[in-house]
């Protein structure tokens, strides 16, 4: 598949003299307007542990908090993409089950700006902008943080997954308020 390239979305001779902060800024700016999307602006420092942890722990899941408990979002990682299915789908359809939210990471500031710029395009039909930025923020908890619960709830999941509990991550999301 084809990787998107932020060139498609912003022109990069534009933000060369810019500062990070101002490309942030034109990044929130480009993206309002549009129906479905979600952004970021991440450190490059994030960014790096993100790819680390990602390759360690290519797939996993996030529950999203609904009306009837909880659903659960399989994650997966593939180049600078996340592809994120409910796993319902996911169990019905295999790789041809339908996205909710497709996160694309892009990568071309990351030396010179010490940024790279992520969007999440996201299925209004399964997925709201608050639900789709929980997702975002749970991908952030467990791929960037420095939290010794979480690493080990991805080490759990990926080595030895019949020791791995559902319900565990529900506990850890119900200890925040996700507002």
């Amino acid at each position: 598949a084809n990787e998107p390239r932020l060139d498609e979305l912003l022109k990069l001779e534009l933000v060369q003299d810019k500062s990070a902060d101002e490309i942030e800024a034109i990044w929130q700016q480009y993206h309002l307007a549009k129906d479905c999307t979600i952004t970021a602006v991440i450190p490059s420092k994030d960014f790096e542990v993100m790819e680390q942890r990602a390759a360690q722990f290519p797939t996993f899941l996030f529950p999203l908090p609904r009306s009837q408990g909880y659903e659960f979002i399989m994650c997966q990682f593939e180049g600078n993409r996340v592809h994120l299915t409910p796993l319902l789908y996911f169990q019905v359809h295999k790789e041809n089950a339908p996205e909710c939210l497709t996160i694309t990471h892009f990568k071309e500031l990351q030396q010179k700006k010490g940024i790279v710029l992520m969007r999440g395009e996201y299925d209004g039909n399964v997925l709201n902008a608050k639900e789709a930025q929980c997702i975002a923020n749970q991908l952030q908890m467990y791929y960037v943080q420095a939290d010794e619960r979480k690493l080990e709830l991805l080490e759990r999941f990926t080595r030895t997954p019949d020791r791995f509990d559902h319900m565990d991550l529900v506990e850890e999301i119900s200890s925040l308020s996700l507002g």
